[in-house]
């Protein structure tokens, strides 16, 4: 077999077989041997490719979560020995963040739910205009309207697009520039270290959307100069309800509490408060202990796993899936951007003559294989297709290439036979009709009971 030569992301050059690509994942995650049952009967081994919506947890995190539990308090000011065990978790959990990106001094870790609620916490910091693309997830589109938000039109290439954020950017002057890490919708990468010295620059900061970027490719904050960055612990393999904002503390020590209450306050009086700095200061309430522990427990492992071999792995198993669909008729890869410097393993499709989320169905029903279809909380960015939906199949550290191949060959079914059973739309959702499925307690072993009425 030819061997073929390439470099990694660091320059070294690695020999490998001409197309060969790893079979096994790259990490144990919970519910890797799910079965599920199918529609015409019996069942099969889960195939996951919605990691880009939620990933499931890593080995280590379930591991984690376990181990603390008894442990389980309220954290700071608790004298109780699970309180201060619960509490050193939680502060801890802060420097296996900064570890992961590689934080500088200035930049503080807040926990927050999600990376929604990271960004509405910024936006409601920004001390002036913030600059979007028009591709963005919502989460990054729709907070920056509170204190002026302008949009630039993403152009067809990449270099075009940063052109336009230069323009803009120069033609006066923005507090914040807010991108996205990879999109949602197609994993492209942007320039994210160029987009920071242009920032900087026009006198602006940087803000990076990492929901999809994090849990693919290591970043470093302090070499790339990105000033503020959140991502999900539900995307980062620690789905237990906790994410982070990393970022340069004074706009954070000098902005109104995001969520006035206990913790965020050094002193009450009847007259008013002495808040507390960040991160204190927007963290009201009681946090989610076992979420931030959760989350830092996917940092230290994702930190383990070598960044070249990760982003590899990743690159085989995705051009593979890319080229398996495209030699299928009618079907349609997605993409913004023939320039982007890197792709994620993301990938949107359409087929012809099928609505996707009757292609979704049909892949769940008859194949036992989860995929995401819709507009993706990219609307604006869908529009500019011109479409109305599309289906999305996500890679993550537990898919194989048998996965790929199951999919590939299920999509390959679906155009030169059809689908072997019947769906109907409601609402918008579909369907096979009949339901054959069980979604009760009666659910074969492994699969999850009472997911409807």
């Amino acid at each position: 077999m030819t061997a073929v030569v390439s470099q990694n992301a660091r320059g070294r050059q690695t020999a490998e077989p001409a197309g060969w690509v790893s079979s096994a994942p790259l990490a144990r995650v919970s519910g890797d041997d799910l079965q599920v049952p199918l529609v015409q009967g019996g069942t099969t081994t889960y195939a996951n490719f919605d990691y880009a919506a939620s990933a499931p947890a890593l080995a280590q995190v379930t591991d984690r979560v376990q181990q603390l539990l008894p442990f389980y308090a309220s954290v700071h000011r608790g004298a109780g020995y699970a309180s201060r065990i619960s509490t050193e978790c939680y502060e801890a959990a802060r420097g296996s963040v900064r570890r992961f990106l590689d934080a500088t001094d200035d930049q503080v870790v807040v926990f927050t739910r999600n990376t929604t609620d990271s960004l509405n916490l910024l936006a409601s910091c920004v001390p002036g205009d913030t600059v979007v693309l028009d591709i963005e997830h919502h989460a990054n589109f729709l907070p920056w309207t509170r204190h002026g938000r302008r949009v630039v039109q993403a152009a067809a290439t990449v270099e075009e697009t940063v052109g336009r954020l230069v323009a803009e950017l120069c033609s006066k002057p923005a507090a914040l520039l807010a991108v996205t890490g990879a999109s949602n919708v197609t994993g492209e990468v942007l320039p994210l270290e160029r987009l920071a010295t242009i920032a900087h620059q026009c006198g602006a900061r940087i803000l990076v959307d990492a929901a999809q970027l994090a849990p693919h490719r290591r970043i470093s904050l302090r070499d790339t100069g990105i000033d503020y960055l959140a991502f999900s612990g539900h995307k980062l393999y620690a789905p237990f309800g906790a994410g982070v904002l990393v970022g340069r503390r004074d706009w954070l020590d000098t902005a109104q509490p995001y969520l006035a209450g206990g913790g965020a306050v050094r002193e009450v009086t009847t007259a008013g408060a002495e808040w507390a700095p960040a991160p204190q200061r927007h963290e009201g309430g009681s946090p989610n202990v076992l979420g931030a522990a959760a989350l830092a427990a996917a940092c230290d492992a994702l930190s383990r796993i070598d960044a070249d071999t990760l982003a590899a792995h990743e690159h085989r198993l995705a051009d593979r899936l890319r080229d398996g669909l495209a030699a299928i008729p009618g079907v349609n890869l997605l993409r913004i951007w023939n320039d982007a410097p890197d792709t994620v393993g993301i990938v949107a499709f359409t087929l012809d003559g099928f609505v996707p989320g009757h292609v979704a169905a049909y892949l769940s029903a008859e194949h036992g294989i989860g995929v995401r279809d819709g507009r993706f909380c990219a609307h604006p960015l869908l529009a500019r297709l011109d479409l109305d939906g599309a289906l999305r199949a996500s890679i993550g550290l537990g898919t194989t290439l048998a996965d790929v191949d199951r999919l590939i060959e299920a999509v390959g079914t679906l155009v030169r036979t059809g689908p072997a059973w019947n769906y109907a739309a409601t609402q918008g959702l579909w369907n096979p009709t009949p339901e054959t499925r069980p979604f009760t307690s009666e659910a074969p072993t492994g699969a999850a009971p009472c997911l409807i009425g």
